[in-house]
């Protein structure tokens, strides 16, 4: 039975088909050094921040580009990749055959995977990024709030993640993953926020008391999120594993990073704005 109205004289048009994505098969491995082990199919591709992958197949050609079509987009990208720390160029993997391609973060931590729907978002911390599908974009979000940018130990700038595909991001230590619900909220201590997705609302909050912000050892602001929506808050911050492993070359370091303020007044500008630099 046709789906066209009767005498109509018009054709029936189905919708566009949504776009599919062929499932990417992996394995991550270890604990607090993780590997994601990448299975790829014949004509299947993945990109990635430059210098993460560890091995790849002889079957897996790679290339370095930048991501876009026209040379305006392309200039653009690598303006926004600049922005968000990173390198002005992706890795792109493609296999022949079917091989593999190993990826790991640069310091100790473990290996989120989200699996991305058409048009899902998800929000990443600006270094977090790891590898992707092709069909994911990424793009540059800048936070709205002028308090949370200069205060929240994350900067001005996050990643955006858009699907539909699978997403993999790193970052330091144990994660502990939470569900909000709507009007529940969390305070975070700052830079501890790894992603989040866009229905959280992100600000930063003055701690109870100013005895509370001088002797609790906790700095002055905390991140609050609000639901709903999924967040993901790491145990260490590359920030403080610089700290612990040379304790006197940031003798102020970590004071000045809980302690925005302290910052600014130092005249340490990459510590306030949240910079890893």
């Amino acid at each position: 039975m046709s789906g066209a109205p009767a005498n109509s004289g018009a054709r029936y048009a189905p919708p566009p088909p949504t776009p599919s994505v062929l499932p990417l098969k992996y394995d991550v491995e270890g604990h607090n050094l993780q590997i994601a082990r990448v299975h790829l199919q014949p004509g299947q591709e993945i990109y990635a921040e430059a210098g993460k992958m560890i091995y790849k197949s002889a079957n897996v050609d790679w290339t370095t580009r930048m991501s876009g079509q026209s040379i305006g987009d392309k200039i653009l990208g690598a303006l926004k990749r600049k922005l968000m720390g990173e390198s002005l160029f992706f890795t792109y993997f493609r296999a022949n055959a079917a091989g593999e391609v190993g990826f790991a973060g640069h310091y100790p931590g473990k290996i989120q995977v989200f699996d991305l729907a058409p048009g899902q978002v998800i929000m990443v911390q600006r270094d977090g990024f790891l590898f992707a599908q092709s069909s994911v974009t990424i793009d540059i979000a800048m936070v709205k709030r002028l308090g949370a940018g200069i205060l929240g130990g994350e900067g001005f700038i996050l990643q955006k993640l858009v699907g539909p595909g699978l997403v993999f991001i790193h970052a330091g230590g144990d994660h502990v993953d939470y569900n909000l619900a709507p009007g529940e909220t969390l305070q975070v201590q700052t830079g501890h926020l790894v992603a989040f997705e866009p229905t959280v609302n992100y600000d930063i909050q003055m701690v109870g008391s100013i005895r509370t912000a001088i002797f609790g050892g906790e700095g002055l602001f905390l991140t609050t999120l609000t639901g709903p929506g999924r967040v993901i808050l790491q145990s260490m911050t590359l920030e403080r594993l610089r700290h612990e492993l040379a304790p006197a070359e940031h003798r102020g370091a970590g004071q000045e990073t809980s302690n925005p303020l302290g910052a600014l007044a130092s005249g340490n500008l990459g510590a306030f704005f949240g910079s890893d630099e």
